[in-house]
């Protein structure tokens, strides 16, 4: 919004003396300290307007109804983004899996395994499915679990995933924001690949999980699930969710208050970790070509449901949930991280006194508390010793 804002406020409907009243003082400085007018303001009026809404009937059509198709037109025109963090150990079949995902050939080199320590890998790609383009960027964990005091491994992790955090803050506090045109790289949702041991998960496994749930949507996956045998599979599948509950890990929980998907979201919340084969490779089975995996006793289809959970996954990640992982990212993980920054700066949304906050004060407090400090640091190196 550019410019002032009074002819907006002035002109609204139904705005009574007291409600002109508090409009003209927070659109005027004053004593206040110039406290200026923000969008927090139109919900405060907002909300006094709303509780004496009335309802009314249209006598025809209006065509505002077209809303919902003017949404979706906008959003198609300027792309989607998605971002996916995949973190698992060495080899365990990440890039493979995200190839499979998407249908198509990311350009990933294998990883050592004598990375001195952990660092994340970020690629960015642009593909396209019809008339909608999606901006995705695939985050890999290099050097996860190959080292032998794995005790800061899950470090670089939450340090990227507040980091990404952070750029989208700074970005969001500027006076002149362009968050339309932003690239936003906060991490939509973690695939967490779990070794096909089947006896129980690891300790790395538990403790960088239960770093992670309050900043990331967790999606478990049993990773090369034909490694292990079914009845195997079905007991390492309840162990890992027994252990993830005892030990307090809040993992995604697929959305069951959309009717539309609330039943096959539950369903689905069930088959929790997904147990996963990868391939890129075609092969004959029958009459049609099929992804799969050929062994000596015989061949594992990707997409067949009864060899894999990948269908599943691939469901529930791209084709039902994205937007809900989009979105809780922003309301959920985002707003506590940033919550928890601003009150680190001293913002408050009431001071002792009740009053409303005044970015203007909190602004000259914290100026007023640099002063100091400077102040006091000077003065000791001018003390002779």
């Amino acid at each position: 919004m550019k410019g002032k804002l009074e002819e907006p406020v002035i002109s609204a409907p139904k705005l009574d003396m007291k409600m002109a009243a508090e409009v003209e003082r927070t659109l005027s400085p004053g004593a206040d300290g110039g406290r200026q007018f923000d969008m927090d303001d139109f919900d405060i009026l907002d909300a006094e307007q709303g509780a004496d809404a009335r309802s009314l009937e249209l006598k025809g059509h209006v065509g505002f109804d077209s809303l919902p198709d003017q949404l979706v037109n906008k959003s198609v025109s300027g792309g989607f983004c998605f971002n996916i963090l995949c973190v698992g150990e060495t080899g365990v079949g990440k890039s493979t899996l995200m190839d499979t995902l998407f249908n198509t050939q990311f350009e990933d080199e294998p990883a050592a395994h004598d990375v001195p320590g952990v660092h994340l890998k970020s690629k960015t790609y642009e593909i396209q499915e019809s008339n909608v383009r999606l901006k995705l960027n695939i985050v890999y964990t290099v050097g996860f679990g190959d080292q032998i005091n794995k005790e800061d491994s899950y470090k670089p992790i939450v340090e990227y995933i507040d980091q990404q955090f952070e750029n989208y803050l700074q970005e969001e506090l500027k006076i002149k924001r362009g968050l339309h045109m932003y690239h936003d790289t906060r991490v939509h949702a973690c695939l967490y690949f779990i070794t096909p041991t089947g006896h129980s998960l690891k300790s790395l496994d538990l403790v960088t999980m239960k770093k992670l749930d309050s900043k990331v949507n967790i999606i478990p996956i049993i990773a090369k699930a034909d490694t292990i045998s079914k009845n195997e599979l079905h007991k390492f599948k309840i162990k890992i969710m027994s252990e993830l509950v005892s030990n307090g890990v809040q993992i995604y929980q697929f959305p069951t208050d959309d009717e539309t998907v609330a039943e096959l979201n539950a369903t689905m919340n069930g088959h929790l970790p997904f147990a996963v084969v990868g391939s890129t490779d075609e092969v004959k089975v029958g009459n049609k070509m099929v992804r799969a995996r050929v062994y000596p006793w015989g061949t594992v289809q990707v997409e067949n449901e009864n060899h894999c959970d990948f269908v599943k996954l691939r469901e529930m990640l791209v084709r039902t949930n994205m937007e809900d992982l989009r979105e809780t990212t922003h309301t959920r993980h985002y707003e506590l991280f940033r919550r928890c920054r601003l009150e680190e700066m001293g913002f408050v949304d009431d001071d002792s006194d009740n009053k409303p906050f005044s970015l203007h004060e909190t602004y000259e407090a914290k100026r007023v508390e640099h002063l100091n400090d400077s102040l006091n640091v000077l003065t000791c190196v001018s003390q002779p010793t």
